[in-house]
């Protein structure tokens, strides 16, 4: 890695006045805890003109849960308030799981939940130093033009590694966007697309200002898996969240959140259709089918693709047996 280089940095106090500096400039990045963004800048990954400053945002750390269960948490919050915090535990307790698996104790005191859900996307021919990259003819995500991943391709095949993301798709949450001309709120699912060039639907003037989790169903269950070549301090290869609620011993709700796989965080599609079925091995057997079919690693990792597609499969199919017999 590089020294930092000289950056111009403005630290607004309103979500407003940091929309209206990105509408301005929209070369411009957004920094909270920097996690994610200074090894990219340390590598010459980002030269951006200014730095929006968020960590003086009125609000932005807002952490509140209501007797419902329901929650709304500002963007600002860090991952080791959220492993830490006491209501989180006790309401949301994949979401501490989540927050406590994401890299290291220094990582996670500065990390928030909002750069979680919008990191850059990794892959091993990027994710790499200048002269390095330089030296391979750079590649589709930043400078050339072709995906050393697949040659063949049009399309850049990062992966989008949050750990966060499972969990809050697998509850539903939904987000706020704050631009310069007001504010929108969408599902979390929304907020993504199968681009590893350009994963997020966000506008250039906007920032994610907040996260919101419905009330819990009855009897709802949510629990959080990841896999990761290291025991910690290490991305997920797949990241597995599951959110179901039985009555009778039917299922009346059934999610499923995945990272690490695509380029995007996927919510798993089909599951509705279980709607009503006992979770038994052929239920099992189904969901796991449904992660085959959906969840599309490459070669952007040292670990192999099908691995890692094994390895989602497995987790989720773990998961529903667990959260199902607890």
């Amino acid at each position: 890695m590089q020294g930092l280089p000289v950056l111009h940095v403005q630290r607004p106090t309103t979500a407003a006045d940091a929309a209206a500096l990105l509408a301005r400039e929209p070369a411009a990045r957004l920094i909270a805890g920097g996690t994610d963004l200074i090894p990219n800048l340390r590598r010459g990954l980002e030269k951006p003109p200014l730095l929006v400053d968020l960590s003086a945002l009125d609000g932005f750390d807002t952490l509140a849960i209501r007797a419902d269960g329901s929650c709304t948490l500002g963007a600002g919050v860090t991952l080791a308030t959220l492993a830490a915090d006491a209501g989180i535990r006790q309401h949301l307790g994949a979401l501490a799981d989540a927050a406590q698996a994401a890299a290291g104790p220094g990582h996670r005191s500065a990390a928030t939940l909002g750069g979680n859900l919008c990191q850059d996307t990794r892959c091993m021919f990027y994710n790499q130093s200048e002269w390095w990259r330089q030296a391979n003819a750079y590649c589709l995500k930043r400078g050339g033009d072709t995906c050393h991943v697949a040659p063949q391709g049009g399309r850049c095949h990062a992966a989008f590694c949050s750990d966060l993301a499972p969990v809050l798709l697998a509850l539903g949450a939904g987000v706020t966007l704050q631009s310069a001309s007001g504010t929108r709120t969408l599902p979390l699912q929304d907020l993504y697309r199968d681009d590893g060039a350009a994963h997020l639907t966000r506008s250039a003037d906007e920032l994610l200002t907040a996260v919101h989790i419905d009330a819990p169903a009855p009897a709802q269950r949510c629990g959080y898996r990841k896999a990761r070549t290291r025991g910690a301090m290490d991305f997920p290869l797949a990241a597995v969240a599951v959110a179901l609620a039985l009555d009778g011993g039917r299922l009346t709700q059934l999610r499923v959140g995945i990272a690490g796989t695509n380029s995007f965080a996927l919510r798993l599609q089909g599951t509705d259709e279980l709607i009503g079925q006992a979770v038994d091995d052929t239920l099992v057997a189904r969901v796991g089918k449904l992660v085959q079919q959906q969840v599309t690693p490459m070669r952007s990792t040292v670990t192999p693709a099908n691995y890692r597609r094994q390895v989602a499969t497995t987790l989720a199919q773990r998961l529903l047996r667990e959260l199902a017999a607890a």
